[in-house]
């Protein structure tokens, strides 16, 4: 084993800290203190807090700081793992710095927000927040279990090598409106490529694309690109204005299809803006809420795909399904409406400019069509295999 990284701020978490480390020491484990704290340790830890420039603002001072450990802490090389434990502001540093570590690198945060919402500090990276219960401020018969279990945990996490494979990985999106064409993909795939499949619900996207950045994938089969739909008319599932964006950066190899972009997510019914009052509705569940697209909107959000395929890198193909792209979009289906899917059909093919490397096929297939999730595969293996 290399060090397990135990980072805090050791001006306020000296004691948890030192017993955090000592009980990873006794687990087995290497443990490496590291302060992030904006003032004067109270124990001395193995790597003292990095210089910041001096602030009367501690809000100023977290930023530096967590800034600077996220440059810093991606450069160790005897990195096995990392603990932090923190509060609001110690949370906020060692987080930024975790995002910034390689998928696999196991990393375990035990903060007093991990009881809400800890999109913002999670992000799409693989940490674990562990909620410590009681708070920080000293050591007693609660925190000494949290920190104990968190220390066993993250030195049997450091013990487990990751999964590997010697087959390429694929990114897949998928939607349950999409799921019957998304899994014959990956059945079909699974034999000498290791699909991975993400859910188009916004941090679904974000992660396959950072993993593509990463250099994980060796491409995509992306069949739900519904996620698109959400941040043109403005839903609840989007995965950001960069969506498609690693297409021009990597030049993996991307085949696709318009899966699911006949609708947009909302929360309940009494959570859609009034500004969409009058339109179609759909309940997926008592929490999920689906808005059919107007043809209108099928053409902005088409043009958007295009600009992004437009200045990708890599071969393209994007493949149509004329007769529905969700299970809500079939003849007689509450979704169906041909106007809608022209226009996004019309545009996409109008808007994508050809070339040997960027294809556009329109199929007279349902999205969920075994014909169609087979077309893909097969498009995947034209443009990866030759």
């Amino acid at each position: 084993m290399g060090h397990i990284y135990v980072v805090g701020t050791a001006d306020t978490k000296g004691e948890e800290l030192a017993f955090l480390a000592e009980r990873i020491r006794a687990a087995g484990g290497a443990p490496l203190v590291v302060d992030v704290g904006i003032r004067a340790p109270t124990i001395v830890p193995d790597i003292p807090a990095p210089a910041i420039p001096p602030t009367e603002d501690r809000g100023t001072a977290v930023t530096a700081m967590a800034a600077a450990l996220a440059a810093w802490l991606p450069t160790r090389r005897d990195l096995d793992a990392v603990v932090g434990i923190g509060g609001g502001g110690g949370t906020a540093i060692v987080t930024a710095a975790m995002r910034a570590l390689p998928f696999g690198v196991p990393k375990l945060m035990v903060s007093t927000l991990a009881s809400g919402d800890v999109g913002p500090y999670v992000g799409v990276s693989d940490i674990t927040m562990m909620h410590p219960v009681a708070d920080m401020a000293g050591l007693n018969r609660i925190t000494r279990t949290v920190l104990a279990q968190a220390a066993a945990a993250v030195t049997a996490m450091a013990r487990t090598p990751a999964a590997t494979t010697t087959k390429p990985a694929v990114g897949l999106t998928m939607f349950g409106v999409t799921t019957p064409c998304v899994t014959r993909v990956a059945d079909a795939l699974r034999a000498d490529r290791d699909p991975l499949v993400f859910h188009a619900t916004g941090t679904g996207g974000r992660a396959l694309e950072m993993l593509a950045g990463s250099g994980m994938l060796e491409g995509f089969v992306d069949a739900t690109t519904t996620e698109v739909a959400d941040e043109i008319v403005g839903g609840v599932l989007t995965a950001g204005p960069d969506r498609l964006g690693v297409l021009a950066r990597t030049g993996l190899p991307w085949v696709g299809a318009p899966g699911a972009l006949d609708m947009v997510n909302f929360w309940a019914p009494e959570t859609v803006p009034a500004r969409f009052a009058g339109r179609l509705f759909h309940r997926h569940n008592a929490n999920i809420t689906l808005m059919r697209t107007t043809p209108d909107e099928c053409r902005r959000i088409a043009g958007f795909i295009a600009a992004k395929l437009n200045a990708a890198t890599g071969p393209v193909r994007l493949l149509i399904p004329e007769r529905g792209v969700s299970a809500l979009d079939v003849a007689g289906g509450p979704f169906h409406d041909p106007a809608a899917s022209a226009a996004l059909f019309d545009t996409l093919e109008a808007e994508i400019a050809a070339t040997p490397d960027r294809r556009v096929e329109r199929l007279p297939l349902h999205i969920n069509d075994p014909a169609f999730a087979d077309a893909l595969v097969a498009a995947y293996r034209s443009i990866t295999e030759g």
